[in-house]
């Protein structure tokens, strides 16, 4: 393995003392006009400005990213992290520049994008975002559902205020990309706490986003709990967004469980009285319509679905974590056969992620029918297990109610073959029995799509869920960036459900109900985000590269490696 050099060790910052919390939230405040005032030439050569900084830092990101999640940096695995960190940071930049340049010359940032209007809704296809997208993406598109109007596109009016960010512990681009959002949609200048978890990321986030660290529009600072409070609760800070739990959610808009919490939701008296955003993960339902599947196209779905447990040792909130199928489906014990070995062709990893070794025992406790294990538990390793035949009419099921946040996989069977019946059972079944609204997958096979296009698209309008994708991980609308990340609409402070408000979102869509992402059921060459994939990597380190200058000659790179892949 190439040693990491002393400089991009994933080394843990000093905590910042409460006197440098209160500096640097005051600084954030004071220069909040000055950005505001920022005309959209300024802003878009500003996000220029930071895509070549973003470019240089992503080696000694990743470096220290494998070495806090203990992989190797020379190794397939490590293509997580360059398609996870630097990667889409850098999509995100060049994405919200094309678009503050659209603006700059007094046109819509969806100027061009095919637009359809119906019942009161706009559908706007913001996959491929470009002409290089359709070629790397052959056969992939995201749509976004808003509510129709005049303004269908465009920032929000700058506030001059302050956001408070509370980044995510588990994918070091979470926090980067919801502070771009947060300056560059929302026009508020940001106050980002990096989470004790991935702090070793914050050098680097600073060191790509110098232009606007220097300029004071962004201040990276570090701590636990207590530095989060204080800032909270700073007076120079305006709103507040959290990546993360639901519980870390209701500790800081409500206080300690209690009566006093209690007493504060039914009054509707939070502690915390500011804006607060939020994405707060999701039991994440992966649903097989039944169907005339080959042995190919059954032993791809089964990799896929490997890939959405196993990806960053599943500890992201779009991690598949209930696979639903259809009662009858003569085909199941084959795919759940396909799927285990799946599994087991996937090295356990190192669960790095705090709380995972007893969210695991306790969600698996008392069980022993319908458990199976792949790998074995050590050395700081657990196993991926899926756990078959959960009754869908338990209301007490936990694994319905928790996110594991760990390598747990559960499976129910519902309705019948009919996939009418099922696409129909399975969205109330995900509606009403899931905890979370965050995202959902579809897997379905054509001819059965072409059979039953109006029950399919019925059950993607309907299934509650900020992101629906059809076929493939729902984590690709997070990682195209264009579309709109975050839960569906309708939550609130006291049921904050995955969380309030998007994060992403490129074109500036307003008033946005969800995404629908789409690709064919199987694809080829294999996609570089399946765990099998022997040149993730290759294609991780030349995509930051493409989208920091995307060029027709980067191309063939990144598809012979895709090929050999």
């Amino acid at each position: 393995m190439v040693a990491t050099p002393v400089s991009d060790r994933a080394a843990r910052p000093k905590a910042t003392d409460l006197d440098d919390l209160d500096i640097a939230a005051q600084l954030a405040k004071e220069m909040s006009p000055r950005f505001a005032r920022l005309s959209p030439e300024e802003r878009a050569a500003l996000l220029r400005e930071l895509i070549p900084s973003t470019a240089a830092a992503a080696e000694g990101w990743v470096r220290a990213a494998c070495e806090a999640k203990r992989i190797p940096f020379d190794a397939p695995v490590s293509g997580e992290e360059w398609l996870a960190g630097p990667a889409v940071v850098v999509r995100n930049l060049r994405l919200l520049a094309e678009s503050w340049e659209r603006i700059a010359a007094g046109r819509s940032p969806i100027d061009g994008l095919p637009v359809r209007r119906r019942d009161g809704l706009a559908e706007v296809d913001v996959f491929p975002a470009g002409p290089y997208d359709g070629l790397l993406f052959a056969g992939f598109r995201a749509t976004v559902i808003a509510r129709d109007s005049e303004a269908l596109a465009g920032p929000d009016a700058p506030s001059g205020g302050c956001c408070l960010i509370l980044g995510a512990g588990n994918v070091s681009s979470i926090p980067a990309m919801d502070a771009l959002y947060k300056l560059f949609v929302e026009g508020k200048t940001c106050v980002l706490k990096m989470n004790p978890v991935n702090d070793w990321a914050g050098p680097f986030i600073e060191r790509a986003f110098a232009a606007l660290v220097s300029r004071g529009f962004l201040e990276v600072v570090y701590g636990g709990a207590e530095a989060g409070e204080f800032l909270c609760r700073h007076p120079a800070i305006d709103e507040v967004h959290i990546t993360g739990s639901d519980r870390t959610h209701d500790l800081i808009v409500w206080g300690p469980p209690g009566p006093e919490r209690d007493r504060r939701k039914a009054a509707n008296d939070p502690v915390l009285r500011k804006p607060v955003t939020s994405e707060l993960g999701n039991v994440s339902p992966v649903a097989i319509v039944p169907g005339p599947y080959t042995e190919r196209q059954l032993g791809f779905m089964a990799r896929n679905v490997a890939g959405m447990v196993t990806n960053n040792a599943s500890f992201n909130c779009n991690a598949a974590k209930m696979l639903v199928t259809a009662k009858g489906w003569p085909q199941r014990d084959r795919f759940q056969f396909l799927l285990t070995q799946a599994l087991a062709a996937t090295a356990t990893r190192d669960a790095y992620y705090p709380g995972a070794f007893d969210r695991y025992d306790a969600l698996l406790k008392g069980r022993h029918a319908g458990v199976v294990t792949v790998g074995t538990r050590k050395d700081g390793k657990l196993p991926w297990t899926l756990v078959e035949g959960l009754d869908p009419s338990d209301t007490k099921e936990p694994l319905f109610r928790t996110e594991p946040f760990c390598g747990i996989l559960g499976e129910t069977i519902v309705a019948s073959t009919d996939p009418e019946d099922f696409l129909w059972t399975m969205t109330l079944f995900c509606n009403h029995r899931l905890w979370g609204t965050l995202n959902a997958s579809v897997i379905v096979h054509p001819e059965t799509e072409k059979r039953h296009q109006a029950a399919l698209e019925r059950a993607i309008a309907e299934l509650d869920y900020g992101t629906v994708a059809v076929n493939h991980w729902p984590a690709l609308g997070y990682g195209f960036v264009s579309p709109p990340w975050g839960g569906a609409p309708g939550a609130t402070l006291a049921d904050v459900k995955s969380g309030i408000g998007w994060v992403h979102n490129t074109f500036m869509l307003r008033d946005v109900v969800k995404s629908v992402i789409r690709g064919p059921l199987t694809v080829s060459p294999k996609p570089a985000w399946f765990a099998d994939n022997r040149r993730c990597h290759e294609i991780g380190r030349k995509l930051v590269a493409f989208e920091a200058s995307p060029s027709w000659t980067r191309l063939p790179g990144i598809i012979a490696s895709a090929v050999r892949g």
